[in-house]
């Protein structure tokens, strides 16, 4: 009996980091000076996949050009809290009284900054106001603005510069003196495990939204995609530190198959709904989130703190 002639193996790279180029309408870089001193940063250097301190911030959901409209709509569709933290917008709304600035006395925040911390009561008209930590290996400082490109306003909002989990509390007041307050924040590290999956849950929107059928969990490449994630670390690259390719971390059966590999690490990419905005931002990572050949994904995540970049991620696609 004849056998079966395999399949031809198609692997599809891509790449992707907190840069200029991945994005759709370029990239805004928050000022960074906080209220207890200066924070030095750097432009995108001559690498454009690379922003080259951590303190710089990218404009994941800018407004584009006609001829990017359909991603920016495959980018809308799941809608702005899905990519975006509202934690900071869930302040009681209800009227401050005439000296504070907020109702809350405490709250509770991811490692990764995925947020911008934001004073309470809808107020509005404080003029400039300084911002302290109290505790600054947990939360160093603040950027002199807030993110305006995800909706938050610079008159209440400020982004803090995370450090590490821990707790801290936060000053605020005008200068003026009419308002002054404080609130403890908690800072905790970001559930792993959960991240992952919402990954997977969010691309799945995005391929309903274009007729093409779900993802189901990569199971088989699941331990590769950690792998792949902590290999970014030291090399971030499809060339795997052993000079490898990335493909040898997952391996097509000899029957053939399909698969796929998107990374992305840093300061855009500090969430499940950040790192999908950002992949969908991009032409060629968005080919691999909407390639309909591909059944399964499984996602690797690493968040270290202690490294440069901080958050790793990786995306393994295939048909196996």
């Amino acid at each position: 009996m004849e056998q079966p002639t395999p399949k031809k193996s198609k692997m599809t790279v891509l790449l992707s980091i907190n840069a200029a180029a991945i994005l759709v309408a370029g990239v805004l870089i928050a000022s960074a000076i906080w209220f207890n001193g200066g924070v030095d940063f750097r432009m995108v250097g001559e690498r454009s996949d690379i922003v080259e301190d951590t303190v710089g911030e990218l404009a994941l959901l800018e407004s584009v050009s006609d001829s990017d409209a359909k991603i920016q709509d495959d980018i809308n569709i799941i809608g702005n809290d899905d990519y975006v933290s509202t934690a900071s917008h869930e302040f009681d709304s209800s009227a401050v009284s005439s000296s504070e600035l907020w109702n809350e006395s405490n709250i509770t925040i991811f490692a990764t900054p995925d947020i911008d911390i934001c004073v309470g009561g809808g107020l509005s008209d404080l003029g400039d106001m300084y911002w302290q930590t109290s505790n600054t290996d947990v939360i160093a400082g603040f950027y002199d603005s807030s993110r305006t490109w995800l909706g938050y306003d610079n008159k209440t909002c400020r982004y803090p510069v995370v450090k590490s989990s821990g707790t801290t509390t936060i000053t605020a007041g005008t200068y003026d003196g009419k308002r002054k307050d404080s609130i403890t924040v908690t800072v905790v590290d970001p559930p792993v495990d959960q991240w992952k999956h919402e990954v997977l849950t969010l691309v799945n929107k995005v391929r309903t939204k274009n007729n093409l059928d779900q993802l189901t969990w990569g199971y088989t490449c699941e331990s590769a995609a950690d792998v792949r994630a902590n290999e970014t670390i030291t090399l971030y690259s499809h060339t795997r530190p052993d000079g490898s390719s990335w493909s040898t971390a997952c391996p097509t059966p000899a029957t053939g198959g399909e698969s796929g590999e998107n990374l992305a690490i840093g300061n855009a990419a500090v969430s499940p709904a950040s790192v999908v905005a950002l992949w969908m931002g991009s032409e060629t990572h968005r080919a691999n989130i909407l390639n309909p050949d591909f059944t399964k994904m499984a996602v690797g995540f690493v968040y270290n703190p202690t490294t440069t970049y901080r958050t790793y991620w990786s995306q393994f696609f295939s048909t196996y």
